[in-house]
């Protein structure tokens, strides 16, 4: 993209790595090394001229910005897709602790280059949809997942729904965007999820501790010095009742009850 003073109409990609700084020194220096050619095999799988682009690299961070020459339906859907492809087979071989997952924001609007960067709001608006709640969330609900997608409402708008891409307007999902000054609307899609099983609006929950009332209902576990075995596979009858006054026999083993008598209820009748 030749240089050029003032402002231009541009379309914005920024993809971020998850957990990024999580990861130790030499991680880190391979999804450096590793994210920007995994993004020019992309684009150069999906025909998309990346000379024409300015990218301004930051780590385990990359804000793109290409001229709208009508280049951006295939941004959208053939660039997005290839990097999930690349992503995938990146990953299909690596632990999970190695994995490179990413979110990705797109929006449109006039750009400047200045002198350390980026100028305008379309660049602010675009770095708020990739930090937002809901897409970090979705990534954490969708923990299968390589990428995932937020489109400004007017990039969705005149792509997606306008019928300029393959992207069926059922796979995205509509939730509003509320980042330090940005307040906005944003289209999710995660490859291959359905929408309707994600909720962007509530990240995903945090492994049990020791305060939370209900893990060991949604576990089957049991702490009970009295009941050991419970909550691990085996025979016998685990289940939990409520009442005022119960006794609870747990059989561990077959018991030969013939002749005797089970009773169920409380011992207030």
């Amino acid at each position: 993209m030749a240089d050029q003073a003032g402002y231009y109409p541009c379309t914005c990609i920024a993809l971020d790595v998850q957990s990024y700084g999580g990861n130790n020194d030499r991680r880190q220096s391979e999804i450096q090394h590793d994210l920007p050619r995994l993004l020019s095999r992309a684009a150069h799988n999906a025909a998309l001229d990346r000379t024409r682009w300015h990218i301004q690299a930051k780590g385990d961070e990359q804000l793109a910005i290409a001229p709208m020459d009508g280049s951006e339906p295939r941004i959208v859907d053939d660039y997005i897709r290839h990097i999930t492809a690349v992503l995938f087979a990146y990953n299909e071989d690596r632990v999970r602790s190695a994995r490179m997952r990413v979110r990705a924001a797109i929006h449109h609007g006039p750009v400047e280059v200045a002198d350390n960067g980026f100028a305008g709001r379309t660049v602010v608006t675009t770095c708020r949809l990739l930090n937002s709640g809901p897409l970090r969330a979705a990534l954490t609900a969708a923990d299968d997942a390589d990428l995932v997608l937020a489109l400004s409402d007017t990039v969705y708008l005149n792509t997606v729904a306008g019928g300029h891409t393959t992207l069926p307007r059922s796979a995205f999902r509509r939730v509003d965007v509320q980042e330090k000054e940005c307040e906005a609307t944003a289209w999710l899609w995660v490859p291959g999820h359905d929408p309707d099983d994600l909720d962007p609006g509530v990240a995903a929950p945090e492994a049990d501790g020791p305060g939370d009332p209900d893990a060991a209902a949604r576990t089957g576990a049991s702490n009970s010095a009295e009941h050991p075995a419970a909550g691990r596979p085996g025979p016998g009858i685990r289940n939990s009742y409520k009442g005022r006054n119960l006794n609870v026999n747990n059989f561990q083993a077959p018991v030969d009850l013939r002749g005797g008598v089970v009773g169920f209820g409380t011992t207030d009748g």
